[in-house]
């Protein structure tokens, strides 16, 4: 009996300390990286989690590496484990304009088997460590003139499943997803295939997208009115529908949104505007300057900044040091699996965005 007891107690220990440590699990950091094997040295990799090559194409239904440069980049970034130990390489399919061909491609089993073994073969070719799926968008419009239909959601889990069968448990797989509600509805069919992939990371910025004519923030934290789209509408989505919490990554957007021709209302938010092209982080500081006309304000419902430039009658919209401390927070306080962010070379090399997220994430 006493041995019983102590069996049983050697037991109850091991849970406690498995249920301690999933609860005190840091979350990960993920960059997107589209740079080259020499940028990504001047940025600190011992604070990433996972580093996503982007971007890898279909070339004739398999996974292809488009170029020698970026084979040389690949190679270059599993090196980097000399580094970091506990870094993951993956590689990213797609992209915004890069998977004009995968509603075509994923319509089949012959097509999604193919596929599947494709990017096993590159994956244990590299020693990369799995693959991210970002086809932008299953069954709805994305790219204008890409082709989407509805079988792609039914098509797009089937596609998860020949893939998890053929890495097996060996190499990771996620996807990214739109953060904004017809995203969440039709694109995915959430409960048959979040089981089988180790997260998914939101894309918690463009909600409001550069198709947009009326201003309003791309990458907030939560809904600064009824309507609008937000990092926490897209995650408390998911938690309903029994999503693990842990399984979800939001995202962080290292760079603006730019509208002109945007009335001095409201300090330009919730206005008509025309789109223009926006800036990186790394050059926030030369450019959103008072010498320059511009002028910051922080919406305190949203948890995001926004700048507007009254002479010029301009509105930016992105994450800044500020907004990402405050989604790490959001991470870590509803023990999400982490926070990813497009992406690492739009970052300052040395007091950047990485650097707040990094504080942040260790902070007690």
């Amino acid at each position: 009996m006493k041995n019983c007891k102590k069996i049983a107690l050697v037991f109850f220990c091991l849970f406690l300390g498995q249920a301690y440590a999933q609860k005190t699990k840091s979350i990960d950091v993920i960059a997107y990286y589209t740079g080259d094997d020499k940028v990504i040295e001047q940025y600190d990799v011992t604070k990433l989690t996972h580093i996503i090559f982007s971007f890898c194409h279909l070339k004739d239904g398999k996974i292809s590496v488009d170029s020698p440069k970026d084979s040389i980049t690949i190679k270059h970034l599993v090196g980097l484990k000399a580094k970091n130990p506990n870094l993951k390489i993956m590689l990213s399919l797609g992209g915004w304009a890069g998977c004009e061909p995968c509603s075509e491609a994923f319509s089949t089993a012959e097509g999604r088997s193919l596929f599947a073994k494709s990017v096993k073969e590159v994956n244990d070719y590299f020693k990369t460590d799995g693959i991210d799926l970002d086809w932008e968008y299953p069954a709805i419009e994305g790219m204008p003139g890409h082709p989407f239909k509805a079988d792609d959601r039914t098509n797009f889990t089937e596609l998860v499943k020949i893939l998890r069968t053929t890495l097996g448990n060996t190499n990771e797989l996620s996807f990214a997803a739109g953060g904004f509600q017809k995203f969440l509805d039709e694109s995915v069919e959430w409960k048959i295939i979040m089981p089988l992939l180790d997260r998914v990371n939101i894309m918690s910025y463009d909600l409001v997208n550069g198709y947009a004519t009326v201003t309003g923030h791309q990458a907030p934290l939560y809904s600064g009115n009824k309507t609008a789209e937000s990092t926490n509408k897209a995650v408390e989505y998911l938690l309903k529908l029994g999503i693990p919490s842990d399984k979800l990554v939001i995202g962080g957007a290292f760079y603006t949104r730019i509208w002109e021709n945007v009335a001095n209302v409201n300090n330009g938010l919730y206005q008509a505007g025309n789109h223009v092209a926006g800036i990186t982080f790394k050059n926030y500081a030369t450019t959103f300057t008072e010498a320059n006309g511009w002028k910051y304000f922080w919406d305190k419902n949203a948890k995001a900044g926004y700048w507007y430039n009254a002479n010029e009658k301009k509105f930016a919209t992105g994450d800044d040091i500020s907004s990402i401390i405050e989604k790490t927070a959001y991470a870590k306080k509803k023990k999400l699996g982490g926070i990813m962010f497009w992406e690492l070379v739009l970052d300052s090399p040395q007091d950047g965005m990485l650097d707040a997220i990094y504080k942040e994430k260790v902070k007690k």
